[in-house]
C-alpha cells in the first residue's frame, strides 16, 4: 500500500515538473509577441477579447478596442489602422 502511494505521489510530482517546463517553453516563445488592441479586423482576433467576446474569432467589428491579437514584439504601437494606432493596453468594449 504504502509503495502505490509512494509511486502515486512520484508520478503526480514528475507530471507537475513536465507541465511547469511546457509553461516555460511557451512562455520563452511568447517573449518575440505581444497582444495588441485594436488591430484585428472582425472575426480575426486571438484568444482572451475583452466584454462581448469569449475567445478566438469571437469580436464583432474591425479594429475592435477590447479585442487583440498576437503580433511581433515591439510591432503593437506602430500599427496603424482608420481607428488609430496598436495599443498594448485594452480600449473600451463597442457600443
Amino acid at each position: 500500500m504504502k509503495t502505490q502511494i509512494a509511486s502515486l505521489a512520484l508520478a503526480g510530482s514528475l507530471a507537475a515538473a513536465l507541465a511547469g517546463l511546457a509553461t516555460s517553453a511557451a512562455h520563452a516563445e511568447d517573449a518575440s509577441k505581444e497582444k495588441c488592441y485594436g488591430v484585428a479586423l472582425k472575426g480575426q482576433n486571438d484568444c482572451a477579447a475583452g466584454a462581448g467576446t469569449t475567445c478566438a474569432g469571437t469580436s464583432k467589428v474591425d479594429y475592435q478596442q477590447n479585442a487583440w491579437k498576437l503580433v511581433p514584439a515591439g510591432t503593437c504601437v506602430t500599427m496603424k489602422t482608420p481607428n488609430g494606432m496598436g495599443s498594448l493596453t485594452q480600449g473600451p468594449a463597442p457600443v
